[in-house]
């Protein structure tokens, strides 16, 4: 008989995300988790406490990866204008395409889910505030780099809702490095 892998906490809060991603919060439920591992909720029980403690461990991975992660990547970058673009071609390139993406759609209409509620906030603020940081970095005072970086996050979102919705709509993969630089080009606009 194969030995089973023994699963880690890791494993189990991927498989979160991935349940997140494909159906929301209600799909991060222990016993179809369980299934999709290959394994039974014991396993779960050694790594948590119950499911809510999973969502947690879920969101909080959530907000390293497509938030801390994301703003280390673009930070390599020292020209400005560069780090921007970037970190667009980034958000929107993957846009729905990676979990990650549906993972913040699902969250957001989650967002009044008392465990969702504050990490979105969070994140939100978090990347509201990077933005904010790199527009003014570029020059803005800081009520013009406020209300650009709320441009860029609303472009963001709206950009990630229509790839879900209608990906017809948007622009292709070819089109794309275009769009990013349209998009910098109308924001950076004096």
């Amino acid at each position: 008989m194969a030995e089973r892998k023994r699963l880690t906490a890791h494993d189990w809060t991927a498989a979160a995300l991935a349940a997140l991603a494909r159906g929301g919060i209600a799909a991060v439920a222990v016993e179809p988790i369980a299934a999709s591992l290959g394994t039974t909720k014991g396993s779960f029980y050694w790594h948590f406490g119950g499911r809510d403690a999973l969502l947690e461990a879920a969101l909080l991975e959530w907000e390293r990866t497509d938030t801390d992660d994301v703003i280390a990547f673009v930070e390599s970058e020292p020209d400005l204008i560069r780090r921007l673009r970037k970190l667009l071609a980034a958000a929107l390139g993957s846009g729905i395409e990676r979990p990650g993406g549906r993972v913040e759609l699902a969250l957001q209409a989650s967002a009044d889910h008392p465990l969702v509620a504050p990490v979105l906030a969070r994140v939100t603020a978090r990347r509201l505030d990077y933005l904010t940081e790199l527009f003014a970095a570029l020059g803005f005072p800081p009520g013009a780099a406020r209300q650009r970086s709320l441009l860029a996050y609303t472009a963001y979102l709206g950009h990630a809702q229509l790839a879900h919705a209608t990906p017809e709509a948007g622009p292709s993969a070819d089109a794309l490095p275009a769009y990013v630089d349209t998009v910098i080009a109308t924001l950076t606009a004096r």
